[in-house]
């Protein structure tokens, strides 16, 4: 033991490591186990577009652990108060905590003040959740959500993005969070036609989930043969409403048919 330590040939150290670490041995070294922030199940695509008199918000069901798919049903967008929701993408767990808590604030404020926060306190609220993870995201445990919300003051709905530190930008017309966002950013151009109706938009925000699914391997389709839908939310001035499976599975399937005649989706016209 001792001539392993005090002969520095190569040699030497090699087989010092073969004996009492051989996962640190080159060829051996993709055996070490993940980072604990790459093994805990994550959220990845939600999308968030404005529609005529409001905003609509879906989310894909796939939860990923590393290149492992740790859960297909999992629910990423949440009803924050009658006129906002969130939707998490990163931790899973922790952006659960993050959004039961923030819907606990929300509705706190509401009854000790008698009404609700303006649209940029609920988004300013939510930016202070974000910057005390901070801690936690510099380990590996990033959350970074997504918020929307009908304002009356623009009879119109806003959406909220945030970087790891908590910073709060509005983002006009649409946005898109997680692993797929470019992908359903670039479907978004695409489609996004300004003052459509909320069905409309259903549509938009469904084909850009597709198409996110279609190239990022975190990001879950609709799986028709377990019938596990993306979660989409309405927010309207009759406020939020989370539209059931039925209305989700035939906007679906009227996407899918689409596909099966032209796999790449609907293309916007030139002008």
């Amino acid at each position: 033991m001792n001539n392993l330590f005090t002969n520095t040939g190569s040699s030497s150290f090699t087989e010092f490591l073969r004996g009492y670490a051989p996962e640190m041995l080159p060829g051996n070294r993709d055996a070490l186990p993940a980072p604990v922030g790459e093994q805990i199940p994550h959220a990845t695509t939600i999308v968030a577009v404005t529609c005529a008199g409001g905003v609509v918000m879906a989310g894909d069901r796939r939860a990923t652990s590393g290149n492992m798919i740790s859960n297909r049903d999992m629910e990423k967008v949440f009803r924050t108060d009658e006129y906002s929701c969130m939707g998490i993408a990163g931790t899973a767990s922790t952006g659960i905590e993050m959004a039961r808590l923030y819907q606990v604030e929300l509705e706190h404020y509401e009854k000790l003040e008698g009404r609700s926060l303006s649209t940029e306190g609920k988004a300013n609220r939510l930016a202070t959740f974000v910057r005390q993870n901070l801690g936690a995201a510099m380990q590996g445990l990033v959350v970074v959500p997504i918020f929307a919300a009908y304002d009356e003051k623009i009879d119109g709905g806003r959406i909220f993005g945030y970087d790891v530190g908590g910073g709060p930008y509005e983002h006009h017309l649409y946005h898109s969070i997680g692993s797929g966002s470019i992908f359903a950013r670039g479907s978004l151009k695409k489609l996004y036609r300004e003052n459509a109706s909320p069905d409309e938009v259903v549509l938009t925000v469904l084909q850009a989930l597709y198409d996110a699914a279609d190239d990022d391997s975190a990001t879950g389709g609709p799986d028709v043969t377990r019938r596990i839908w993306p979660v989409v939310a309405v927010i309207t001035a009759d406020g939020y409403r989370r539209l059931p499976e039925e209305e989700v599975s035939a906007a679906v399937e009227t996407i899918l048919s689409g596909r099966m005649i032209d796999p790449d989706g609907p293309t916007a016209p030139l002008r």
